[in-house]
């Protein structure tokens, strides 16, 4: 229907892991395999939209962040890979390998 639309972290009962919930949206299916509304589903870049320019829109913070782009808040990450481009069963097991918060790095994976 063209509504702007996010997700939800449910922690502390669970670990947030964004690219999870993300996940769950392009894929439709539980932990235990049933399958959900399939009609239902959204494109990789839809969630990776409702993870940022949505977001920043729920919180009516669309003008200060939510997208690269001048004037704006510069937070972003670093992932492993292109979400965008792998297969939609890997979108699960993308790593931020870095973040960013208003240009000081506050977050660096250690393996």
């Amino acid at each position: 229907m063209g509504l702007p639309f996010t997700f939800h972290q449910d922690s502390p009962v669970l670990m947030p892991d964004v690219f999870q919930s993300i996940w769950c949206g392009i894929k439709r299916v539980t932990k235990a395999g049933a399958v959900l509304s399939q009609e239902e589903k959204i494109s990789v870049y839809d969630g990776l939209k409702a993870m940022t320019v949505y977001a920043a829109y729920q919180y009516g913070e669309e003008n200060q962040k939510g997208k690269i782009q001048e004037g704006k808040t510069a937070d972003f990450i670093i992932l492993d890979r292109n979400p965008l481009e792998i297969p939609t069963d890997e979108v699960k097991d993308v790593k931020v390998l870095e973040t960013i918060k208003e240009g000081k790095q506050i977050y660096i994976l250690e393996e």
